[in-house]
């Protein structure tokens, strides 16, 4: 092994947000343990969007309060607005809190307005007010949607990716993720943007978030691997990606399958730091919560060791 990354798994807030029916507290908590026995570092637990737009997660506070909180194991939730921080601090304030918090922004002013319901100089702003709000006291964790396409707007100038990361490194963020929302990315556009920030922004790490709508996410997460990315999101069985209700956007709508990644990884000898037979029992409880079988080609094929690289 003569590399390494880190990887957020992303099904129980990503992976969940898709799904139309809700899935129990109890559930939701063993699945976030059995991730941790995997050996995740970095897990996405919730969000505090508002009940009544994405119901999925209006259990967030007991989510986090019921989850296991080994060292060195980060939970990350989602916050669409200052009221989302608040809650997280209040959270917090009683000892069941997230570590780290996701700020969003989209790269386009329509996609903003039919996401966020407001304008991109509006979102900013309230970045602005969350990241002060939250005063420290979490590693805060910026998003771009639409970060190589818009479902409206078509292209997105990488010029503007780059000034919206370097915006969230001037509020405080820690990280910044770029999310292919509607899976339009290519390997060729993944290793320039990536690239570009690696020579923009070297001390910053970016986190690599892809659909896998058009079925390149896999390709596009080697590119970014191979211009320097070493932060990765994905989810069990490639569940997820924008909630049932957005109409935009057509086919799979998932993100890139955990399983499918790590096992690549693993074959390629960078490591993951997971344990493969953990990772299999995770995929398979997630198969069962949500009653069908999911995405995972690997999941089909079987976890076997991967082969050692050349």
């Amino acid at each position: 092994m003569t590399d390494a990354v880190t990887i957020c798994e992303c099904f129980a807030r990503d992976g969940l947000q898709h799904e139309p029916v809700f899935l129990p507290t109890e559930t939701k908590i063993e699945l976030l343990e059995r991730f941790v026995t995997a050996g995740f570092t970095r897990i996405e637990a919730t969000s505090y969007s508002h009940p009544d737009r994405v119901p999925a997660f209006a259990d967030a506070s007991q989510v986090l309060a019921g989850i296991p909180r080994p060292p060195g194991v980060a939970f990350k939730a989602t916050c669409p607005n200052p009221r989302a921080v608040s809650r997280a601090l209040e959270d917090l304030d009683r000892g069941a809190g997230a570590e780290e918090l996701s700020l969003l922004v989209s790269a386009t002013e329509t996609h903003t307005e039919r996401n966020l319901r407001s304008t991109r100089a509006r979102q900013w702003e309230r970045v602005a007010e969350m990241a002060a709000l939250a005063g420290g006291r979490f590693r805060l964790v910026g998003v771009v949607s639409v970060a190589f396409g818009c479902p409206f707007e078509g292209q997105v100038d990488p010029a503007r990716v780059a000034e919206d990361v370097a915006r969230f490194a001037e509020v405080g963020a820690a990280a910044v993720t770029l999310g292919d929302t509607t899976g339009v990315a290519t390997p060729a556009t993944v290793a320039t943007l990536f690239r570009r920030l690696e020579r923009d922004r070297p001390d910053l790490p970016v986190i690599a978030h892809f659909h896998n709508t058009r079925g390149t996410g896999i390709a596009n997460a080697v590119a970014a691997l191979d211009a320097g990315c070493r932060h990765f999101d994905s989810a069990l069985g490639g569940v997820g990606g924008h909630p049932a209700t957005i109409e935009y956007g057509a086919g799979l709508t998932g993100n890139v399958c955990t399983e499918d990644l790590v096992w690549l990884f693993d074959a390629m000898g960078v490591r993951t730091g997971l344990d493969l037979d953990a990772l299999a029992g995770a995929s398979r409880a997630c198969e069962a919560a949500l009653g069908r079988q999911l995405h995972s080609m690997v999941a089909r094929a079987g976890f076997s060791s991967a082969a050692s690289p050349a």
